[in-house]
């Protein structure tokens, strides 16, 4: 059954108890939030890509085995503006906004010079971050706006840039077991060079806890063509098309220790590749180990221009580059005495290599353990360990999953979930307290449904097995979102 991917979602502010079929468990206590796209257009203008739409907020909350839903558009600057004018009228990644022909020629003069060098949007559609105590609704601009995790109100909008030179920034940070956040950035042309920035955010202190001060104070820092991104508005064309994947040239993999804030000497590379998500990345035996989601060219943007999801192109297109999951090894202790042209990875479970080269210089190629497979969560207790289970999206056929698997990367199996005419979303692991091993609780993941009469529902499935437990219908449609985080009870 045809789904509508650029129909305009209406938000429902106020909870609402689902119908829930089977049974939650009584451990399962928090809220899973979710970010997406909502709204596709706006009087007589509509965004050309998907991923350019306002942003709508999700949320589930789960206590005693019950489940309530809400969900609430992103109330940002972006959204602003464009609801005061009825039409789009700042510029997303994909879609360029151009002057009301009735304006004149000042005001058209001045959004060209906003589009010279832009002053990105903050409409934040791609997922959850939290810094310290706060939870951020977030994007890949300099722009992150503080929200409400319970009632999805729209607080406060924060610049990047007034506590770290970043134009540009990451929707996936990471967290390590103290809760310190880890990210990075893009610096477009400060002081005449163009850089990735990393940065760590740490917790709050007991010291700092009870004070109304953002944890982004105490930030601690660790190829784009800038002439096509300031000219992108006068050529009227849109900035991701200023974006260059060169397949003739290698990838330099950065390796930085996390104690001393420094990249080791040691140059990594591998062949050209497009990463959009990460799995894990453990240390064994004198080796890093790192998998990642992996694309041979940047064609899966093209995908999602909202023409070709009308005319359903994204299905079975011939031009669809599927990913792979692949695992690379980097080896980090020396290679004195190590001969050019040796493999350096000693590790028995995989087959990755890192070649010696020239001048110091190590060549990696990455293990491919299985292909079709995006959007990877583990259970997060596992990151930075050696892990062996992960939930993505199957997405052999079309970047447009309808079916969720669980792989094993030690036997190389996969389980599934499929259902007519069901969308399922993003999988999030909830691990079970004190649970026995690794896939020990359940699996969440927002499901679209157009079946006749049925509505959206939160599908539960056991992290072992991957069967269904339980799904909570919420009695109204729900969207394709992007990303999710889940908040414990208490937290």
């Amino acid at each position: 059954m045809a789904t509508d991917f650029s129909k305009n979602a209406v938000e429902r502010p106020e909870p609402y108890k689902a119908d829930v079929k089977g049974s939650i468990p009584s451990w399962l206590q928090g809220t899973l939030l979710r970010n997406g796209p909502g709204i596709f257009s706006l009087g007589d203008t509509t965004y050309n890509h998907w991923f350019d739409g306002m942003a709508i907020m999700y949320s589930f909350a789960f206590k005693a085995g019950e489940m309530t839903h809400r969900s609430r558009f992103l109330r940002g600057d972006t959204y602003k503006a464009n609801m005061a004018a009825n039409r789009i009228v700042v510029s997303e990644m994909g879609t360029m906004a151009f002057p009301d022909p009735s304006n004149n020629l000042i005001a058209k003069a001045i959004t060209f010079l906003n589009h010279t060098v832009p002053d990105f949007t903050d409409n934040g559609a791609s997922n959850f971050i939290k810094y310290g105590n706060d939870y951020y609704a977030t994007s890949e601009t300099n722009y992150i706006c503080k929200i409400d995790p319970v009632t999805l109100e729209t607080q406060e909008k924060v610049d990047y840039m007034k506590y770290l030179p970043v134009n540009l920034a990451s929707s996936h940070p990471h967290y390590d077991k103290e809760g310190n956040a880890y990210n990075f950035g893009t610096s477009v042309a400060e002081k005449g060079k163009t850089k990735y920035i990393l940065f760590k955010v740490p917790e709050v202190s007991e010291k700092a806890k009870g004070k109304n001060v953002p944890a982004l104070k105490n930030v601690e820092p660790f190829k784009l063509d800038i002439l096509k991104m300031a000219t992108a508005y006068m050529r009227g064309v849109n900035w991701a098309s200023c974006l260059k994947f060169c397949p003739e040239e290698n990838t330099l993999i950065h390796l930085i220790d996390r104690k001393t804030g420094k990249e080791v000497e040691t140059k990594y590379y591998t062949g050209a590749m497009v990463v959009y998500h990460h799995v894990n990345a453990f240390e064994d035996d004198s080796h890093v180990i790192f998998d990642v989601i992996a694309y041979n060219d940047n064609s899966l943007y093209d995908m999602f221009y909202l023409s070709k999801l009308r005319e359903n192109i994204g299905f079975c297109d011939e031009s669809y580059s599927k990913p792979s999951y692949r695992r690379f090894a980097l080896p980090i202790h020396s290679d004195k005495g190590i001969v050019v042209g040796e493999d350096l990875v000693k590790l028995k479970y995989t087959s990755a290599s890192a070649v010696k080269e020239k001048e110091g210089k190590i060549m990696c190629q990455a293990e491919m353990l299985c292909e079709g497979f995006e959007l990877p969560r583990i259970n997060y207790d596992f990151n930075s360990k050696m892990h062996r289970f992960v939930y993505g999206n199957c997405v052999e056929e079309s970047p447009l999953a309808k079916q969720i698997g669980k792989f094993d990367t030690e036997t190389k199996e996969m389980l599934y979930w499929n259902e007519d005419n069901c969308w399922p979303s993003e999988l999030v692991f909830i691990p079970r307290p004190n649970g026995g091993s690794e896939d020990d609780g359940v699996v969440l993941t927002s499901v679209m449904n157009s079946n006749p009469g049925q509505s959206g529902f939160i599908l539960i499935l056991d992290g072992r097995t991957f069967k269904e437990v339980a799904r909570a219908y919420v009695n109204t449609e729900l969207h394709k979102d992007m990303h999710g985080f889940f908040i414990p009870q208490g937290n």
